[in-house]
């Protein structure tokens, strides 16, 4: 009995050591997709204020493909020390693992620490489409079975999973195009690559305030405050539609609690600070900080509703 109180000591008193002379080092956040997309940008946005609240520089470290899951791979092979963060999407956290087989469980393996944002989806197309509105759209997509392409940020993410909701509530016929990431994505949509994309108010909204594209649409369940005047799926005829994005950040499973809990509270901070929240702002986000359990229960909850749709929708890995 002794000896168990005597480990079960040591370890406490490892752990405050630990916390202690955490962060002596600077901190890289992992994300899944090129620079230019939602998570690069909102990693970088953070990463400032973060790095100044802890004394320490947080790094960005982009780690593009297979729809996250290199990064989340490196993520859970990471050591479980603080120093690894993972800005994930609601694609790598919930839907991957219902595409293919992973040596990993990202419910299991990675540990939550606070969710960053929440967003819709924003449907545009190039200003040669035909449309102004999404029943235009979805006119001209019916009358020309797979002609018309879409694009999102890779396969499973929240961009192929609002597009083909759609195709199955609008009874269409799109071609799905994915890319490395918001940035790449955009691009050949402003290169004229591809006729819609399923995007990220980061990776859009500039371009649609320019001009450049058409948005005809939000995926999310009520309309957009940064884009009040675009109506939502739902209202555009298919009520009961909605997928929404979001972003949170992770660790590796077996980070000290005490490790988990600072770094919950210094991101909560951050997000909640008047520069990052302007900062999103201007990007069509707003910060949606939270406690570990709730990212936990909402990973869950998540992971439960995108698994039925990508077996229904008969959504593959490429």
């Amino acid at each position: 009995m002794k000896t168990k109180i005597a480990l079960f000591s040591a370890l406490a008193l490892a752990c405050g050591v630990c916390l202690a002379q955490y962060p002596n080092k600077a901190i890289t956040t992992v994300v899944g997709f090129a620079p230019g997309g939602g998570t690069d940008t909102v990693s970088r946005i953070v990463a400032r204020t973060l790095g100044e609240q802890l004394g320490q520089q947080v790094l960005t470290d982009n780690r593009a493909g297979a729809g996250g899951n290199i990064a989340t791979d490196f993520v859970v092979r990471s050591a479980p020390d603080g120093y690894t963060l993972y800005l994930a999407n609601v694609g790598a956290i919930a839907v991957n693992p219902h595409l293919l087989p992973l040596h990993y469980d990202p419910l299991r393996d990675l540990a939550p620490i606070t969710m960053a944002v929440v967003f819709p989806n924003l449907v545009v197309v190039q200003p040669t489409v035909p449309a102004s509105t999404l029943a235009e759209f979805i006119k001209l997509a019916r009358e020309n079975p797979g002609k018309y392409t879409y694009g999102s940020s890779g396969i499973g993410g929240a961009g192929q999973l609002a597009g083909e909701l759609l195709k199955m509530m609008a009874n269409i016929d799109l071609t799905h195009v994915p890319f490395k990431g918001g940035g790449p994505a955009m691009q050949a949509m402003l290169g004229g690559q591809i006729h819609s994309y399923f995007a990220t108010p980061v990776a859009a909204g500039p371009h649609v305030k320019a001009g450049k594209v058409k948005a005809l649409a939000t995926t999310g369940p009520k309309r957009d405050p940064f884009m009040a005047d675009v109506p939502t799926v739902a209202e555009s005829g298919y009520p009961g539609y909605q997928a929404t994005n979001w972003y949170g950040y992770y660790v590796p499973a077996q980070t000290p609690k005490d490790i988990v809990e600072r770094l919950n509270r210094e991101l909560v901070k951050a997000l909640h600070s008047s520069e990052v929240k302007d900062l999103l702002g201007k990007q069509g986000l707003e910060a949606a900080p939270g406690r570990p359990e709730e990212l936990a229960a909402f990973s869950k909850s998540e992971s439960e509703t995108w698994a039925k749709v990508v077996k229904q929708a008969g959504i593959k890995a490429q």
